[in-house]
């Protein structure tokens, strides 16, 4: 009798503990996953934008930056500015306050990337930011003569005969 109460106690505390790995696996799961979605996409969501962890892309426009230590305000655009579709671009207010200060990559006309959510205020409330510069991808320029670039070294010299 002894025995099988034993066995009772650990089948329980197994099941509690297993139930309590599972539930927080479940809860862990869904709090870290968001939707990746562009600028037309989230107006067309409707209230479901307004639930869910997203991810929104676009270009930053020109002029819009305001900051304020570690908090960002900007607008991304679908298009970048010099793009002949920049005119017809849709517009998404972004306010960020996030832990660090936005990346050294992050300005006008950089593609970026904010994850939060959006508000019924008409504003994206991001907590992550990330950006990149298409310029940095630019071929680079002679730094040597004779055509050396960042890129590719400088020929040798030919020893002497």
């Amino acid at each position: 009798m002894k025995n099988s109460r034993t066995t009772l106690r650990i089948g329980i505390a197994a099941v509690i503990i297993l139930g309590t790995i599972g539930w927080l696996a479940y809860t862990g799961y869904g709090s870290s996953k968001s939707y990746y979605v562009t600028i037309p996409e989230l107006s067309h969501m409707g209230q479901k934008a307004f639930h869910e962890q997203l991810r929104v892309e676009g270009f930053v426009k020109p002029g819009s930056i305001v900051e304020d230590g570690t908090h960002v305000t900007f607008v991304l655009s679908q298009f970048e500015s010099h793009s002949p579709k920049a005119a017809t671009s849709r517009l998404l207010k972004v306010s960020y306050s996030g832990s660090e200060p936005p990346p050294d990559t992050f300005k006008d006309n950089a593609q970026a990337l904010a994850e939060g959510t959006y508000g019924r205020d008409g504003v994206f409330h991001a907590t992550e930011l990330q950006a990149k510069c298409a310029s940095k991808y630019a071929p680079t320029q002679p730094l040597h003569p004779g055509g050396a670039t960042a890129t590719t070294p400088a020929p040798a010299p030919k020893p002497a005969a």
